[in-house]
């Protein structure tokens, strides 16, 4: 166990040690016992957390707040469009004004292109630790729930079989953080990934590079597959979920006409099927209902979405606790 976490940011955890990261999951797991045994633990009591959302939240949001409030703490919501920042606060600007007025900054700027930098930006900036709440490249703190989700139904992760798919989805164009974060995070710990996509939803090469040696390390793997049902079969986790064709489209709309081509990858009944008996169903949420994923799915008794939703509350607060005490 790694305890000297103080004043670390978290933007990649492929920035963290795997040592450093079981700490997380193994006070994470200790916080979510506590939590169901309606035991306190106010271990940042008096600190606040600065929370800057350029992109609109459900999850990310209620769970940092909650987190903070179950921690003793205050979490301060800055909403982008409604400050100075929409008019002139440069990234440096708020690293160190946000980092003199609290004790942790936690950002989600997803957009192409800007956000990793922003993020990076600001932590350079900064004397109190910076937290990804996602960004354009990555999404550490959603890929630590799933791993803790998939290790509390799985067990041993070594050699089981991640199916991390694209499936269609009609609403935007959704970030590459949550497939970028997790194809590297599950292969540091022995997994086999399937990366299933149609090839204008490729990732960047450099994720995909990183991923492979994450694999040699642990004894995983990653196979590229364009076929919808072959990534599936005897899968023991099916995580398919949609992301915009970044790399090729010109515009939203381009990428939208791109997406149009492949409305039938859909995770339903007929899929799912083609999973082990006992596989799971992730997604981070929210999902586009019976376009990227049928009803029957996503309700059935292959679902592990809200637990899976309720482990960001847990993950976050043992990040916050190890880096913000």
């Amino acid at each position: 166990m790694q305890t000297d976490l103080r004043g670390r940011d978290l933007i990649s955890l492929q920035e963290w040690t795997t040592e450093e990261i079981e700490t997380v999951l193994a006070v994470a797991s200790r916080l979510k016992l506590e939590r169901a045994l309606g035991q306190p633990h106010p271990l940042l009591r008096d600190k606040v957390l600065a929370m800057l959302f350029f992109f609109p939240s459900t999850r990310t949001r209620a769970s940092f707040e909650a987190g903070m409030a179950q921690l003793g703490g205050h979490a301060q919501f800055i909403e982008s469009r409604t400050t100075q920042i929409a008019h002139g606060d440069t990234a440096r600007e708020i690293g160190e004004i946000l980092g003199r007025y609290n004790d942790g900054i936690a950002i989600r700027n997803v957009e192409w292109g800007v956000g990793n930098a922003y993020v990076r930006e600001v932590a350079e900036a900064s004397r109190v630790p910076v937290l990804d709440m996602q960004c354009d490249l990555f999404h550490p703190h959603q890929s630590l729930a799933d791993l803790l989700t998939m290790r509390e139904k799985l067990g041993d992760l070594r050699g089981r079989v991640l199916d991390l798919s694209w499936a269609y989805a009609s609403s935007y164009q959704k970030p590459i953080s949550v497939p970028q974060d997790l194809v590297m995070l599950a292969t540091r710990f022995g997994m086999a990934v399937r990366l299933v996509h149609p090839p204008e939803f490729r990732l960047l090469p450099d994720i995909v590079d990183q991923a492979r040696d994450n694999a040699r390390r642990s004894g995983g793997s990653v196979e590229l597959l364009d076929d919808f049902d072959a990534g599936m079969r005897d899968a023991d986790v099916v995580y398919a979920k949609s992301w915009g064709p970044l790399l090729v489209a010109r515009d939203d709309a381009d990428g939208a006409a791109i997406s149009a081509r492949y409305t039938d990858w859909i995770a339903d009944e007929r899929r799912i099927a083609l999973a082990r008996d006992t596989a799971v169903y992730m997604h981070p949420l929210p999902a586009d209902r019976n376009v990227e994923v049928a009803d029957a799915v996503i309700d059935g008794p292959h679902s592990v979405v809200y637990d899976q939703a309720e482990n960001r509350l847990h993950v976050q607060k043992a990040v916050m606790a190890l880096t913000m005490a």
